[in-house]
């Protein structure tokens, strides 16, 4: 594969990654250069910086994390308060804009986006058949990164189709969230009308991730009218089912199934290091999350980050089997086995709850090489097929004329995968439930703080959450500096 030496490829990664860690994020080998500018000479070109556009999605494991350790879903955990200080940080709602992991984020994310730009600023300089896919799918990445953000940070830099110096970087100013949802709506819409429902590639986007972020970009504004016809069309057009057994959603040897509509593909056989965990192939998140100094049968051991707590196990309904699936009693699991008394593992001094996350969890049967903290082949899910469901009972619920009749069949199908007893409610109570019902069926999975922020139950679920500042992230202060301080902070922080 060619390298490629850029000579500006970032926005805001600015100097946290075209000064400090460039080579990482763009693979530069100086043996081997080619020109920026005149790099787009053949289709494989193109489809090489698709590749790299792609690449930015393996970092998504971050918000498994902060999607759940902000929220009154898990405690941070791990070694000590300490050791990735600002999950601890996140946890006790005491985040500011000096916060590595929220760095991460926006560094990572532009990275994406800044990919795709590349693409973009050169999509004219070659035709060949299939070129409409490669754009349509850089297009559904840029969409993607850019909710990402907005979910995040609020108002951030809309750059479209072009790369910037070093030099124009101070000239950028933060925009309003509802341009950038605009421009989110505008590529999706666009992807959308290209690609079809599958792609033969396994790991590339569809029409149905398309159509599925389309629909919760909607949501987070609002704009439900709109969301649930989009969603309908998911439900209605689209290839996915439920699939029978909820326990089966997140073994890798079930990966691909009926449910999946947007995964994040990793790899068990290619490492990385903790120095540079967007470097990875594989998934961070389960290492992370396992059993400290585990010594026992199904599960290997881990870090022990990401706790869920005794407050989201106790949220379940009696015979809800989601509730196993999703958080894992350790104490109960160990007693049960017939060896029980040899069975061993540590508490850290993070924090410990006495329960982790079983959807993502080091399993013996999943562990990869070369070092299995950081190399699980476990996909992330970013949307599936429950979660559209769901979205659209949300959508017919709270639209200017609501369909609770469709918001219930929708949750019906949700319910009826686990044996629930079937809801009947309307009106508020309806909301609720739908919102009470994501909870249980989306459980650490990523998705509960940014459910209780638009949903407005922030302030009273999580501790410490402070109304008209915790809603946003701040924006990293060294990005702040690297435009001479001319972004506002956002409020409060």
């Amino acid at each position: 594969m060619k390298k490629i030496t850029i000579r500006i490829f970032a926005i805001f990664c600015l100097a946290t990654v075209l000064f400090t860690s460039c080579e990482k994020f763009l693979d530069i080998n100086p043996l081997y250069t080619q020109d920026a500018e005149n790099y787009f000479e053949t289709p494989v070109d193109y489809e090489r910086a698709l590749t790299g556009a792609y690449d930015l999605l393996q970092s998504s494991f971050i918000t498994v994390w902060i999607g759940e350790i902000a929220s009154d879903n898990s405690i941070a955990g791990g070694e000590s308060v300490s050791d990735t200080e600002g999950l601890h940080e996140i946890d006790n709602m005491t985040h500011d804009a000096v916060n590595n992991e929220l760095r991460n984020v926006f560094r990572w994310n532009y990275a994406g986006v800044t990919r795709v730009n590349y693409i973009m600023e050169n999509k004219n300089k070659l035709d060949f058949e299939g070129k409409d896919q490669i754009i349509a799918q850089a297009q559904l990445l840029r969409a993607y990164y850019y909710f990402e953000l907005v979910k995040y940070f609020g108002d951030v830099p809309l750059v479209i189709d072009q790369r910037l110096g070093a030099d124009e970087v101070t000239e950028i100013s933060r925009t309003p969230q509802a341009e950038v949802y605009a421009q989110i709506e505008s590529d999706l819409t666009a992807a959308a009308a290209v690609l079809d429902w599958t792609n033969p590639v396994k790991g590339r986007l569809t029409k149905g991730v398309a159509l599925s972020l389309h629909g919760k970009a909607l949501l987070y504004q609002n704009k439900f009218d709109e969301a649930a016809v989009i969603l309908d069309r998911v439900i209605d057009e689209g290839p996915y089912d439920l699939i029978p057994n909820y326990e089966d959603l997140f073994s890798v040897i079930n990966e691909g199934h009926a449910e999946t509509i947007f995964d994040v593909e990793y790899s068990g056989a290619e490492g990385g290091s903790y120095g540079c965990l967007i470097c990875l192939e594989g998934n961070a998140a389960p290492g992370f999350h396992g059993i400290r100094q585990y010594n026992g049968p199904v599960y290997g051991d881990g870090n022990s980050y990401n706790m869920p707590t005794e407050k989201l196990y106790n949220s379940y309904a009696a015979g809800d089997i989601r509730r196993d699936a999703s958080v894992l009693d350790i104490d109960a699991f160990i007693a049960a086995q017939p060896n029980s008394s040899e069975i061993t593992y540590a508490k850290g001094g993070g924090g410990h709850s006495g329960y982790y996350n079983n959807k993502y969890i080091k399993r013996q049967g999943e562990i990869g090489l070369p070092d299995n903290d950081l190399t699980s082949p476990v996909n992330y899910k970013v949307i599936r097929f429950a979660d559209v469901l769901l979205m659209a009972a949300e959508s017919h619920n709270r639209a200017s004329t609501p369909n609770d009749a469709k918001a219930l069949a929708y949750l019906k199908r949700v319910r009826d995968r686990v044996n629930m007893p079937e809801i009947t409610s309307g009106g508020s109570q309806l909301t609720q439930d739908i919102w009470d019902e994501r909870l249980y069926e989306l459980a650490c999975e990523g998705h509960r703080f940014f459910d209780l922020v638009r949903t407005g139950q922030a302030a009273t679920e999580i501790d410490g959450f402070q109304t008209g500042k915790h809603e946003l992230f701040p924006i990293p202060q060294v990005e702040i500096d690297l435009t001479g301080g001319s972004w506002s902070q956002n409020a409060n922080y």
